[in-house]
């Protein structure tokens, strides 16, 4: 991908977790929650930072998969070499909970694979933004980019990733869902305690669980409950730029594969660069 349109993108999930923001803080806001067919919800937040990334996107040639965006004909899709997978407000239980683990998630997808991605953090005011070609970046204390802001210049002041290994605790870290955590993870998690001496599970929600196997500071995350591609192209793209990869649970050696004819992803695992084995 062009420096400069991965610039745009970072523009778009910066802008689109301002307007987020805006809802999330106005102590009179009505999130005005309605129920999409799934049952999952949709808040005035959605739809706002829907807007702000479709504008954003839209000067450029690439069509878009985006969540909250209109069902588009699979026939029409299996057109698609290259195209954005968005989710405008990951974790929007989250969001509604008001505890700050929801994330604005923008990929570039071609051929299938995750090429580029970038996921934002609002409440945290952290970036993260990964290129195959670049290698995966995490930035704290953003909320827009600088006057004349490069993307040289932002790579500069933020931290490569995964971060040094310490190799002085041997705890076994699995990251999990925070409001899906279904009955095959805990049967998973308990095998990993029969296998590892020390197994500790860290919690999270939306896509702040593959910024953790990107981060290098969890050595697992299985996924045994339904997914949606926009759901973890983003945070895929980045484990992959830091040289981790999110595998097909029932294909191990196969990784999640992106514009597919059904949007629903089957039961991953991710690992980051370096796992215990």
């Amino acid at each position: 991908m062009e420096k400069e349109e991965l610039m745009l993108a970072i523009r778009a999930a910066l802008e689109a977790g301002a307007a987020i923001m805006n809802v999330y803080t106005d102590p009179n806001a009505d999130f005005e929650i309605e129920r999409k067919a799934d049952n999952s919800p949709l808040t005035i937040a959605d739809k706002r930072s829907n807007e702000v990334i479709m504008r954003r996107l839209s000067t450029l040639p690439y069509p878009v998969l985006s969540e909250e965006g209109k069902a588009i004909p699979a026939e029409k899709r299996m057109g698609w070499k290259n195209l954005w997978v968005v989710d405008p407000l990951d974790g929007t239980k989250e969001f509604i909970k008001r505890n700050g683990e929801f994330t604005v998630n923008i990929a570039f997808v071609s051929e299938g694979k995750p090429e580029t991605g970038v996921i934002y953090i609002p409440v945290r005011e952290e970036l993260y933004f990964a290129d195959k070609a670049l290698g995966a970046y995490k930035v704290e204390h953003i909320t827009t980019l600088e006057t004349g802001e490069t993307l040289e210049s932002l790579q500069a002041r933020a931290h490569r990733l995964p971060y040094a290994e310490d190799t002085s605790d041997d705890t076994f870290i699995i990251v999990a869902s925070r409001s899906h955590l279904s009955a095959e993870t805990g049967q998973y998690i308990s095998q990993m305690e029969q296998k590892y001496p020390k197994v500790e599970t860290v919690s999270r929600g939306s896509s702040l669980k593959l910024c953790l196997i990107a981060e290098g500071k969890a050595d697992v995350y299985p996924r045994f409950a339904p997914t949606m591609e926009w759901d973890t192209a983003a945070g895929h793209a980045i484990v992959r730029a830091s040289g981790g990869e999110v595998y097909q649970a029932e294909h191990p050696d196969t990784p999640l594969l992106y514009n597919k004819e059904d949007l629903l992803n089957p039961w991953f695992i991710a690992y980051p660069k370096k796992r215990k084995s």
